[in-house]
């Protein structure tokens, strides 16, 4: 049985459910249709992006256990082809943030892919109990999600409208380590933006949660088929600044040149996560910047 461990990085008052709701879950549909209610703010006023000039909609393909893998995709309108990028959630799913993460991707002229890697045990985005966000997070292995990267960027493969031969791979915090991992096993990805990803275990973890978590970005470094962006924030209470230059350090130590990792000194973890009390809007706007520039050079 894995060890689920807390999500890192949030403190009480960032995990704290809400009263405010902006959405409802689709009736019997496939996916929340809202903001993940265990970490909305009150004082939120998060990020929106229409759908004008774009086509956005739920599709699914086959991973390789046989189980029909739901996504989230947005790209702009006409036949393309587009370059693409796959974006992989945080602890919460494809709940409205990450939809508008795809929407604001497929602005910018990329067919952005969201697939919902927790869903076969449970949806997380509609739930406030972190314990029980926590079980479905766990039960979604290394295994299981490298299989359904592979899977999606087979799918990516077979679409028209997709360059699939200028892919890249976006995420935030549990994500942001998936790109690590991902960058360091799919040769066909050009390009990672990993958002406050857990890079190494923490000092206090067990033997039971470094086994966990293998493997680990800072034992990747060497592995990377593809120049990764990190985005961190001197202030993660998780993700502390020594495990970044760690990786720092064995990424040019693998002569890994191309990657860069970015330190925004006053930004907590989840500074990019507009529903969030963790949102710092200078700090992500940036970051968005960086993020756009790193795959426009690489993607289009």
């Amino acid at each position: 049985m894995p060890l689920i461990t807390r999500p890192e990085g949030l403190s009480p008052d960032q995990i704290a459910p809400s009263r405010r709701s902006l959405g409802v879950a689709t009736a019997g549909g496939l996916m929340f249709a809202a903001y993940a209610p265990a970490a909305l703010s009150q004082a939120a006023s998060p990020v929106t992006t229409d759908s004008t000039g774009l086509i956005a909609h739920t599709v699914s393909f086959p991973a390789p256990d046989g189980f029909e893998l739901p996504a989230y995709v947005a790209r702009p309108e006409g036949e393309g082809p587009f370059p693409v990028v796959i974006v992989v959630s945080e602890i919460f799913g494809v709940h409205e943030y990450i939809r508008d993460i795809c929407r604001r991707l497929a602005k910018a002229g990329y067919a952005a892919v969201a697939p919902a890697f927790f869903v076969r045990k449970a949806d997380p985005a509609p739930l406030s109990d972190m314990s029980a966000i926590m079980a479905i997070v766990g039960a979604a292995g290394y295994d299981q999600v490298m299989g359904d990267v592979g899977a999606a960027l087979e799918w990516i493969g077979l679409q028209s409208w997709a360059r699939a031969d200028k892919v890249g791979i976006t995420g935030f915090c549990w994500g942001g380590k998936v790109v690590w991992q991902a960058c360091a096993r799919f040769a066909v990805l050009d390009a990672g933006v990993a958002w406050y990803g857990r890079l190494a275990p923490a000092a206090t973890a067990t033997d039971e949660q470094k086994t966990v978590g293998r493997p680990w970005p800072v034992d990747l470094a060497a592995d990377l088929q593809a120049p990764v962006l990190g985005l961190y924030g001197g202030q993660d209470g998780g993700i502390p600044v020594a495990s970044v230059e760690t990786m720092r350090a064995a990424l040019t130590a693998a002569g890994q040149s191309d990657s860069e990792i970015v330190v925004y000194p006053d930004a907590p973890h989840g500074f990019h996560a507009d529903y969030r009390a963790s949102y710092r809007e200078a700090d992500a706007k940036d970051g968005w910047r960086r993020l756009l520039a790193f795959f426009n050079t690489r993607l289009k």
